[in-house]
């Protein structure tokens, strides 16, 4: 029996089929971060976007995916999970025909945003139908550690889909590999995936939705911003402004009977933990991890292909990882499990901070990101299980989505700790290293430019274009060693918190005794040992 008084059962082969048509969209999603990193030259030279334009091309999906997931979440508890699931699929594939096919930057731009709305309605979705069609206790964990495999090897296999794509392709075809998916998802999902939905369903809130878009939107711009321009007058006015409506948004929820927002849920310490953990653990994978292709790219100058395949060893770690952390945590505590993988992973980013600027890192560079992100792996599985678990079943949707919603804000935080910093060592190295003969215009926009300024400096004629190409590439190097010093940092307070507020969650293989007390108000559930009953019907 679990704790809601439901008797958990093993899973058949139908919630086994139905996990692996879950599997295949969740990786398309994350994917879809990754695809532009290689196709953006030509995408650029083909659209003829402005800056701007492509600063929104880029982000706009995550951007819109983060601010939509717990309001998505909240709609699948209540109108069906699986419903909620085929809609986002079918939004997915429609938005992906119109990217690629885009005509300019303006519809390409809403066509990511179309993608981040039909993102938004999948993850949450995937994630509260796996906690229901798997019961077991293991099997759960499996079940989960494969989701979060997917979700996380997606980030990683989007720059090796879009350099093999870009081999034979227009930068367009990236977007095309998500049609066939999701229709295949949409043929199976209704036979092999149970619908589940909260059978006191009540009417959503109508003040409360965008109350809680007004305070997620400026807040997830806030962070992207400070990544971008570092702290500027925008950036504190749109952190003020989701301030003001994260006020107002608590305040209203705290009066309602039914929330769209459940509150209580924070009150479970295990809950708030794993969410900070996982934020911080995602913001120190990403704090480097989207460098990696650039430093393939500039410095070791390898082409697309090469450095998009290159990209597969991060995935393969992070999957082996994943598969890896189940099997762990079932004799030894999530607490320490967490701890253990941080410490593997300070082993990738001191090999990071040893890149050198010649072109001749490569293999230190896929070896250091392979040690960094399977080092890293535990955290997503653990801290999202835990998550999800310590939920009441008809909360399964809301709590993954908060979960997702962490999972995100530390993707985008880790670009911003990393980003601005990383940006500001490039711009420093390259004035005080540029050669006599070049402009100081030209200097200037070489420094201002961490992506774009190898190609400005080897345009330049003769041999300062040549000196000036080694500065740059130094610089970016310098640059990626801050980074990953910062991201180190990340990962060890991670597994530092870890030992201090998780130490009491017994294994997934320990005595029912070992459970934690609950005296904090939380649900009284065991967030890794206790499975989430079955509430679902074909």
């Amino acid at each position: 029996m679990n704790g809601h008084g439901t008797t958990a059962s093993k899973a058949g082969a139908r919630q086994w089929i139905g996990l692996a048509f879950l599997l295949l969209p969740t990786m398309l999603l994350t994917a879809d971060l990754g695809v532009l990193w290689l196709a953006t030259p030509p995408l650029a030279a083909d659209l003829g976007p402005s800056s701007t334009q492509l600063l929104w091309i880029n982000d706009i999906y995550g951007f819109v995916m983060a601010c939509l997931l717990v309001l998505f979440g909240n709609i699948g508890d209540r109108f069906g999970r699986r419903k909620l699931l085929l809609l986002g699929l079918v939004a997915f594939a429609i938005a992906s025909l119109v990217a690629t096919y885009a005509p300019n930057p303006m519809t390409l731009i809403l066509a990511r945003a179309a993608l981040g709305v039909g993102s938004a309605a999948i993850i949450p979705s995937t994630l509260a139908l796996i906690s229901h069609m798997f019961t077991d206790a293991r099997q759960r964990a499996k079940a989960i550690a494969m989701w979060v495999t997917a979700l996380s090897t997606g980030i990683a296999v989007g720059p090796v889909v879009s350099g093999v794509m870009l081999e034979h392709f227009w930068w367009g075809s990236v977007f095309l590999v998500g049609v066939p998916v999701m229709v295949l998802a949409l043929i199976v999902t209704p036979i092999a995936v149970p619908e589940f939905h909260n059978a006191d369903t009540k009417k959503l809130d109508g003040i409360s939705m965008p109350l809680l878009v007004l305070t997620l939107l400026p807040l997830v711009y806030s962070i992207k911003r400070i990544g971008e321009y570092g702290i500027d007058q925008w950036m504190l006015l749109s952190l003020a402004v989701a301030v003001l409506f994260g006020v107002l948004f608590i305040r209203r929820q705290q009066r309602l009977s039914n929330p769209l927002l459940e509150l209580r849920l924070f009150s479970d310490r295990t809950f708030t933990t794993a969410l900070v953990l996982l934020f911080i653990g995602l913001a120190a994978m990403n704090g480097v991890e989207y460098v990696v292709p650039q430093y393939f790219q500039l410095v070791n100058q390898l082409p697309s292909l090469q450095a998009g395949l290159l990209m597969m060893l991060p995935a393969a770690g992070l999957a082996l990882g994943s598969q890896l952390t189940p099997l762990l945590a079932r004799r030894i505590r999530p607490a320490y499990v967490i701890a253990g993988g941080a410490a593997v992973s300070l082993i990738g980013f001191a090999l990071m901070t040893q890149l050198p600027s010649d072109g001749s890192g490569t293999a230190i560079a896929a070896t250091g990101t392979t040690v960094m992100m399977t080092g890293l792996a535990p955290i997503t599985v653990l801290c999202t299980n835990i998550a999800v678990s310590a939920a009441p079943p008809e909360k399964a949707g809301q709590a993954s989505s908060i979960g997702q919603t962490a999972y995100e804000l530390g993707l985008a935080f880790g670009v911003a700790a990393t980003g601005s910093i990383m940006a500001a060592v490039y711009h420093n190295d390259v004035k005080s290293a540029a050669p006599q003969g070049v402009s100081e215009d030209k200097v200037t926009e070489i420094a201002d430019n961490v992506s774009g300024g190898a190609t400005i400096a080897d345009g330049l004629p003769g041999g300062v274009g040549e000196v000036m190409g080694d500065a740059v590439r130094a610089a970016f190097t310098s640059g990626f060693h801050v980074a990953a010093i910062i991201s180190a940092g990340l990962a060890a307070l991670m597994g530092v918190l870890a030992v201090l507020l998780l130490r009491r969650v017994p294994a997934t293989g320990g005595p029912a005794q070992d459970k934690p007390a609950q005296s904090d108000g939380g649900t009284g559930t065991d967030p890794v040992t206790e499975p989430v009953p079955t509430a679902a019907s074909s």
